[in-house]
């Protein structure tokens, strides 16, 4: 399977009969969509369409048919010395090479000019005979999904991926134009979701001036986009759908800023944003004179607007507060004048569990409405971020389930156990494993069998969470390399039911 080829951020631009059956329109439209392309610094395939007219199209309707799209098709002929010249085109502009074939000498025909991609139109995506020609290319493919049922998705996508094709997904309505009511862009999160390890793209119908569903589509996370484009003259018409250049210059530009709106998946703070956060925080100040070494209650204090760097703010209040030096009435509560109080070691709790409910929703993983969840805290609570796991046990008859959560950055120190067999498998993120001195990167489906008396140990990166199905599991059989975390005993351990009021 050719993986090479990167989906993302791609613009398709659909060539398709636009060309007129005129190789130097063609050549123009080609021409001027690369200049637009060049100009917003996009990355972008030109596509055409393959039909071998003389056997696609049968003989008896090849003159008077009544359906309206041969006489079309024949009417915009092209030569393959056309296509020749067109395809070197595409290449001078910089744009990938891209092909629509609707039958098997057209696939041949793609091969045979070095075409890089292959697209299959939605029309095509059930045509058994054409998918299997085109899975034979060893080219990425691109497939649309108008019309198909969600069965007929899962089939197309599990016979590429058991033909070790590498390809894309396009979520696409089949109505030209597009009708707000029809685009049903909800689709491409959901595709995205049924196939997470797949580019998922949007090919649009809309008419071209229409800005906000291409944008819409981004944010649902569409990674790929296409669009019809053509070029208007005295003499030929576009269709409703399709897009001249500045039409497309303001569909790439409008697809970019909806990039740059939504941003990436992790909460990031920029110094401005700071600033006007901190410019509108409330400040500790003393409601009264505070002599040195006052414990402060919340009568002795008021919140106020501005707060100055180094002061206490509101949100970092804690009754029982000790002054480590005199403040006026009205004085600012300082990281220098005053001690906050000790906080509990449960802290560290209260904040993984925080995180672990966050991850299980990610993972979209349920847990029982009744279990038992065990904090390891191998050298303490202090060292809970670092050192740790979190075991969330399902079932523990003569089998066990549990699932086993770690923060990112955690580690489990190498161990054994007597009597417990057990198989880890991967649900979400990754886990580094050392078995007995053989490491291993474990991603979402792998598994590890750990045997009785073999050592091991765990960590993890991004943060995981995995099965832990096993034999009966016992509060003594787990022994440690580092002999202290052993003679630690019971005191290594916090168990917590229905943590969502911290019973602790």
């Amino acid at each position: 399977m050719e993986t090479s080829f990167d989906f993302s951020d791609l613009f398709i631009l659909d060539l398709a009969n636009n060309h007129q059956g005129d190789a130097g329109h063609g050549l123009r439209i080609i021409r001027e969509a690369g200049e637009v392309v060049r100009a917003n610094g996009a990355r972008a395939a030109l596509k055409f369409q393959f039909r071998n007219l003389d056997e696609f199209i049968h003989r008896s309707h090849r003159n008077g048919s009544t359906n309206k799209h041969i006489p079309r098709f024949l009417s915009t002929r092209l030569s393959d010395a056309d296509f020749e010249r067109l395809t070197e085109a595409v290449r001078a502009s910089g744009m990938i090479t891209m092909c629509t074939p609707f039958d098997e000498a057209s696939v041949h025909r793609i091969v045979d000019m070095g075409i890089e991609v292959v697209k299959v139109a939605s029309c095509s995506a059930t045509d058994w005979p054409l998918l299997e020609t085109i899975s034979n290319t060893n080219k990425p493919v691109v497939f649309s999904t108008g019309g198909m049922t969600w069965k007929q998705v899962d089939d197309l996508v599990s016979f590429f991926d058991h033909r070790r094709v590498h390809f894309a997904i396009m979520h696409c309505v089949s109505i030209y134009p597009t009708p707000n009511e029809h685009l049903q862009l909800d689709r491409i999160r959901m595709l995205s979701e049924r196939y997470p390890r797949k580019v998922v793209g949007f090919s649009t119908h809309e008419p071209p001036d229409a800005l906000a569903p291409v944008q819409v589509a981004v944010a649902k996370g569409a990674r790929m986009l296409e669009r019809h484009v053509g070029i208007q003259t005295d003499s030929i018409k576009l269709n409703a759908y399709s897009s001249t250049p500045e039409q497309i210059d303001r569909w790439i530009k409008a697809a970019q800023a909806a990039r740059v709106m939504c941003g990436n998946s992790h909460p990031v703070s920029t110094e401005e944003e700071t600033e006007a956060l901190q410019s509108l925080r409330r400040g500790v100040y003393a409601r009264r004179p505070i002599k040195i070494g006052e414990v402060v209650a919340a009568d002795d204090v008021y919140f106020a607007m501005p707060w100055s760097e180094g002061q206490l703010s509101s949100g970092e209040w804690r009754s029982g507060i000790e002054m480590t030096a005199c403040v006026e009435k009205d004085g600012a509560l300082t990281e220098s004048n005053a001690r906050p109080p000790e906080e509990s070691a449960k802290q560290a709790l209260f904040t993984a569990i925080h995180t672990a409910k966050a991850m299980l929703n990610e993972a979209r993983i349920a847990i029982p409405a009744e279990f038992e969840t065990e904090f390891s805290h191998h050298y303490g609570l202090d060292e809970f971020e670092k050192v740790g796991i979190i075991m969330i046990t399902c079932v523990n008859r003569s089998y066990c389930k549990k699932l086993v959560l770690q923060l990112p950055g955690q580690r489990h120190p190498m161990h054994y156990h007597m009597r417990k067999e057990e198989t880890f498998q991967v649900l979400h993120g990754s886990l580094e494993i050392d078995v007995d001195g053989r490491r291993r990167t474990l991603l979402p489906g792998d598994t590890q069998l750990v045997q009785q008396g073999v050592w091991h140990a765990f960590w993890t990166k991004t943060g995981v969470i995995f099965e832990e199905i096993s034999t009966t599991h016992y509060a003594d059989d787990s022994f440690y390399e580092d002999k202290s975390i052993n003679a630690r005993g019971a005191a290594r351990k916090t168990v917590v039911n229905q943590w969502g009021r911290y019973q602790i």
